[in-house]
């Protein structure tokens, strides 16, 4: 009897040892969710790996093929990745062992499959996807822990505690001719540190090592790791990143937060020649992920303009351009060669959105990831300088749009203290929330009241101005600068904490720049608005629904008060109001599909709607903002290709005499603006009637200078002839119609017949 229970007890063991080492399991024994055979994966073992798709999974019901992404996790990055994410390749397909279950063996091992050479293998990463790679059998990335008995990870020494050296700042010190003290801050919400920092860098050969080459001191009080480096070569770019976790096995790799380039293996590599020479940019072959870089000896760039300065903050009149969209090279190569066109238009400031260093490529750029860094898909450091600087000799001033509500998990700050878990920066980073307290954040929200964001701000802004000489800034969603919880409701009232802080990132850019300009992305009640306003910030006005109303010949929602300082008692010159912003719909275009009456077919009577729009915009009092090719009555949605996708260019837009027509318009009333801003200024008498009320009889403004220069505009914005029901004012003894110059007679106190979508402007003076 006793034999027989031990001859069973044999039985069942082998048959448990067979199952868990047998990766031919039976379809019934397969079970839901990510699972793998053996249970404790060995790195020199094959490994099997299962997914049964639940019914709450994306993959569920899913009949295509099925692929893995998959790397080796290492030092904080996805590693020996055999594909892209989009890329199918054989190695990676999944074979379909019944509906919703697909399988795979990394054979003959792991480290094989991988080909990974010496690097220890102690995690997998895990996706599995659909072909196309819209569909994730689970949302969140999965890890699979294993056993490597032939490689071990670097084991890092004990901590050496010294003092910081006087003076030195978070990020690259060049301390002499020939060396470099390196500082990273490392201090927690709740005092803690990581276990180890080291350096590696072309400077000791990418080696980890305990000899003092490498390990970096703790400074406590600094909060800081840091290491000088001697002996450098001023001329040479050296590489570098910092390595750093704790004794559990959690490291990762940290380029500087400070850092002024980067290397980005992943993207680097499809940035054209012309745009960035691919010789500057040679990654590391013992890198991992994102590097820094720094030259002693600077490549210095020689300046034609050293005092540029905007003549009238008031009279701003700002072209807002995307890069990427605005010439075929989609770079500052491109721009630079229409500054002549934009000059020629007369605008005298150019918003450009943002260029610091962004995810990828391929962006509208608020996916900052490294702020100290321009996005070299633009171009090199030279060429945003040499585009700054022609500008200036232009009297084009330049503004940066920056983003600093939200960074990308790319950003050493969130990398440092990260949840990967919940893929979200972790619940002790000094930096960030973990959850942004108001409803519009997008990536990883920063904490607007810690004294560190607030101090890097300040340092990046003034890096800004003082390296690049721009002339101001537009801070993306200021909204969001709140560490107050708040909805959709909520999120607009008044917030002095909120109010505190912009006062304070102002004062530090004008401590740095006495004339920069700050523009603010804001749309937060007026009592908050015009308190920021007399402080000396400017306000975004959104003017877009109004005018695409008008454009389209509908009267509903179509009055234009709002853009008007006068209209609310805002300080004069307190709004950068504007038809078109890259955020908004375009006129022409939502004209073009919506539009009253012959609107949709006509583009002679459209681009004249647009003209009409224009002669109302750009001659209201204060400062203006055109999205770029407004003013060819660019007529693509801004949904095309998704809404921040590519858009396709029409410079031959400029061959068309009807788009030609509406160019002429804004050149003129630009010049206008520029040869005459007294018109314009807080000085001069400004009254109008466009609500919608003035529908019908047309809308007027009168305008009239302290040394006497007058305007009147009547506009018909129907698609009907009206006669104006505001009479030609009297008294000015000549008059003239100011866009074909013809003098005119009798016209004084009569009314006016405009035709159609047409405007007219009549004057006491006539341009030079």
């Amino acid at each position: 009897m006793k034999k027989n229970i031990l001859l069973q007890l044999i039985l069942c063991l082998i048959i448990s040892s067979c199952t868990e080492n047998n990766s031919d399991v039976k379809s019934e024994d397969y079970i839901e969710g990510l699972t793998w055979l053996p249970e404790n994966p060995d790195a020199d073992s094959e490994l099997t790996i299962n997914f049964k798709a639940p019914v709450k999974s994306k993959l569920y019901g899913y009949t295509g093929d099925v692929y893995i992404h998959t790397g080796v996790i290492t030092e904080g990055v996805w590693a020996f990745v055999p594909a892209e994410w989009n890329e199918n390749i054989a190695k990676c397909k999944m074979t379909k062992k019944e509906d919703n279950c697909w399988s795979i063996s990394l054979t003959p091992s792991v480290r094989e499959w991988f080909a990974s050479g010496e690097t220890a293998i102690n995690k997998l990463g895990i996706v599995i996807r659909s072909s196309d790679g819209s569909k994730k059998g689970i949302e969140e990335d999965s890890f699979i822990e294993v056993t490597d008995n032939k490689y071990t990870a670097f084991q890092p020494a004990p901590i050496i505690e010294q003092t910081i050296p006087a003076g030195t700042v978070e990020g690259i010190n060049i301390s002499s001719g020939s060396s470099v003290t390196f500082a990273f801050y490392d201090k927690d919400k709740n005092g803690n540190h990581k276990d180890f920092a080291y350096i590696l860098g072309d400077f000791n050969n990418w080696t980890l090592a305990n000899d003092g080459t490498s390990q970096m001191y703790r400074d406590n009080s600094a909060g800081c790791w840091w290491i000088t480096v001697e002996n450098l070569d001023p001329a040479k770019e050296y590489r570098f990143q910092y390595y750093t976790g704790t004794k559990d096995g959690d490291v990762i790799r940290l380029a500087d937060a400070y850092s002024e380039k980067i290397l980005d293996p992943d993207n680097d590599k499809y940035i054209p020649e012309s745009t960035y020479p691919s010789s500057e940019m040679v990654y590391p072959e013992k890198g991992i992920g994102i590097v820094s870089t720094f030259k002693i000896n600077k490549d210095e760039y020689s300046w034609k303009n050293n005092d540029f300065k905007i003549k009238d903050r008031d009279n701003l009149l700002i072209y807002e351009l995307h890069l990427r969209d605005f010439t075929s090279t989609s770079d500052l190569n491109g721009a630079i060669s229409k500054l002549d066109y934009l000059e020629d238009l007369g605008i005298n400031a150019i918003e450009l959105m943002p260029v610091q260093e962004f995810d990828g490529n391929d962006s509208w750029g608020y996916n900052p990831c490294f702020f100290f860094a321009m996005d070299k898909a633009y171009g090199t450091r030279e060429m945003y300088k040499r585009f700054i600087d022609e500008c200036h000799s232009r009297g084009i001033a330049v503004i940066f749009d920056v983003v600093y509500n939200h960074a990308t998990g790319a950003h050493p700050f969130a990398k440092l203290y990260w949840d990967s878990k919940n893929n979200k920066t972790a619940a002790n980073n000094p930096w960030f929330n973990v959850d942004a307290p108001h409803p519009y954040s997008v990536f990883h929200d920063f904490n607007h009241e810690s004294e560190l964001v607030k101090t890097f701000v300040k340092r990046n802004l003034k890096f800004l101005l003082d390296e690049y000489k721009i002339d101001g800034f537009r801070f993306d969603l200021t909204k969001g600068f709140t560490q107050r919880q708040c909805n959709e409701s909520t999120a607009s009232d008044y917030d002095d904490n909120r109010i505190a802080v912009l006062k304070e990132y102002y004062d530090a850019i004008h401590e740095a720049n006495e004339n920069a300009i700050v523009i603010l992305e804001h749309f937060c009640c007026d009592e908050e608005e015009k308190e920021l306003a007399n402080y000396g910030l400017k306000l975004w006005r959104n003017g877009n629904y109004a005018y695409c109303q008008s454009g389209m010949g509908w009267s509903e929602g179509s009055g234009f008060e709002s853009i008007y300082t006068g209209t609310n008692g805002m300080r004069f010159g307190g709004y950068i109001s504007f038809m078109e912003s890259h955020d908004e719909e375009r006129t022409a275009f939502k004209a073009k599909e919506y539009g009253n009456g012959d609107l949709k077919t006509n583009l002679a009577n459209r681009m004249k709607s647009m003209a009409t729009n224009t002669a109302f915009f750009l001659t209201v009092p204060g400062p203006k903002m055109i999205w770029q090719f407004g003013e060819m009555g660019y007529d693509v949605s801004i949904e095309e290709n998704g809404r921040t996708g590519r858009k396709p260019l029409h410079w031959e837009y400029l061959n068309d005499q009807y788009r030609k027509n509406l160019v002429d318009t804004y050149t003129m009333l630009l010049k206008l603006r520029s040869t005459l801003p007294q018109l314009f200024s807080s000085d001069a008498t400004f009254r109008w009637e466009v609500s919608e009320s003035y529908w019908e009889g047309c809308r007027n403004i009168s305008i009239e200078s302290i040394d006497g220069k007058k305007l009147f505009i009547v506009g018909n914005f129907t698609t009907e002839e009206q006669i104006s029901s505001a009479k030609v004012p009297t008294g000015w003894g000549e008059y003239y119609n100011f866009i074909s110059t013809e003098q005119l007679s009798d016209v004084a106190g009569k009314n006016t017949n405009i035709d159609p979508h047409d405007f007219i402007i009549y004057s006491n003076f006539l341009m030079n």
